[in-house]
């Protein structure tokens, strides 16, 4: 009998752990979690409902969700990928529906169905699960692991997978670097954009549908839907420039200026014509009652109020200099940041063990050998919309895969 000890259980830890179990009865299987908690993300993913996966079966497109780990992700991919997740929860009843934007949940819309799937593999193929047990100090014996723990003492294991999620900080990496795996520096990764007292904080629960923002002095740019908030600017959009310039942003200490167009692609020049044609349709209305776009009201008003001009102007009284300043506020409106705040507890993390040190296929070290890893401990992430989960799913099913076979 060979034990597989697995670090961590949130989704990649679990997913490795029931499949190893699974497919090789000859393993024992022990998931290690440090807190009082299983499968948290899980719960709280997509307002309770977990956004499992994505419905994007194309590897090629699928890849470029990934602001970190795209060539590396390719290869697993190939192994198992969003159709491989959609038919293994089904096998197990497990049913998933898509949105319009393409995210997956459980038909019951309840995260709970999948933690309670987890679950019932885990106990159908007698994976041992140790809580608030945290790991120490690993040491590579010549055939086995010699694992360091604050609950159970020193335990062995003949296989080892790390999943235990993004660690905030480089030295919270310790103990694996000190087995000679390099971790690139981690920064956070899908966060909101801060714009302490902004006027238009006041707005806050209203939506854009499609606006696109630019982070001025770099190449960012992201389209999609933008929400304020009570302290700043929020949504896809914001999540997904978040995770793209991880890495820039946390260079910049989350101080930089944005460019937000409200009405998505339209630029000035576009608007500038269009302009004509608004004036002499509504030249007898009222601005503040006739907006030509389709932006909540309430934003309509702050912008008129932005450009110096009052509800009660009709459009054919416009002047000129308040008309530029309202096209050039609703094409590229300019707000300071300053700082950031974690997207719910959904936390994300740009940084990890080092992917040249791991075999794509298998997730096994190349340095250590038996020594595998799954989730997010790895320099991947991806944007919102159930792309970090599919990773942890594929990551953790091809490490258990592997190490099934391997313990033949």
């Amino acid at each position: 009998m060979k034990n597989l000890i697995v670090i961590g259980g949130g989704a990649a830890g679990f997913f490795c752990a029931v499949n190893a179990a699974r497919l090789n009865p000859h393993v024992k299987v022990t998931i290690l979690e440090k807190s009082n908690k299983l499968l948290s993300k899980v719960k709280i993913s997509g307002g309770g409902r977990c956004n499992t996966t994505n419905q994007l079966f194309e590897i090629p497109a699928l890849v470029k969700k990934y602001p970190r780990g795209e060539h590396f992700l390719k290869k697993a991919f190939y192994q198992f990928n969003t159709k491989d997740t959609i038919e293994w929860f089904a096998e197990r009843g497990v049913e998933l529906h898509a949105e319009a934007d393409g995210r997956m949940f459980p038909i019951s819309n309840n995260s709970s169905t999948i933690i309670e799937c987890l679950l019932k593999e885990a106990d159908q193929y007698y994976v041992n699960i140790e809580m608030q047990t945290e790991v120490k100090k690993i040491t590579k014996l010549e055939t086995q692991f010699q694992i360091e723990t604050n609950k159970l003492g020193v335990i062995q294991a003949d296989y080892i997978c790390i999943a235990c999620g993004g660690l905030p900080k480089l030295d919270m990496f310790n103990w694996i670097s000190k087995m000679g795996h390099p971790i690139q520096s981690p920064v956070p990764s899908l966060f909101t954009f801060n714009m302490p007292k902004h006027p238009i904080t006041a707005l806050m629960g209203l939506s854009v549908s499609n606006a696109v923002i630019k982070i001025s002095g770099t190449k960012l740019k992201e389209q999609g839907a933008l929400l304020i908030t009570h302290w700043g600017l929020s949504g896809p959009v914001v999540l997904k420039l978040s995770a793209w310039g991880a890495r820039q942003l946390a260079d910049m200490n989350y101080q930089f200026s944005i460019q937000v167009n409200w009405l998505g692609e339209t630029t000035d020049a576009m608007l500038r014509l269009d302009w004509t044609f608004y004036r002499e349709q509504f030249s007898a209305n009222k601005m503040g009652s006739k907006s030509p776009f389709t932006l909540p009201t309430r934003l309509w008003h702050f912008l008129l109020n932005e450009a110096s001009i009052s509800v009660d102007t009709r459009w054919a009284e416009l002047k000129a200099v308040n008309q530029n300043k309202l096209i050039q506020l609703l094409t590229s409106q300019v707000f300071e940041i300053n700082g950031k705040t974690t997207f719910k507890e959904e936390f994300v993390t740009c940084g990890g063990v080092q992917l040249s040190t791991i075999h794509p296929q298998t997730m096994e070290s190349k340095l250590v050998p038996h020594l595998y890893f799954a989730g997010e401990v790895m320099d991947v992430d991806g944007i919102t919309g159930g792309f970090n989960f599919q990773h942890a799913w594929s990551s953790g099913f091809n490490a258990a895969t592997a190490i099934a076979q391997s313990a033949q």
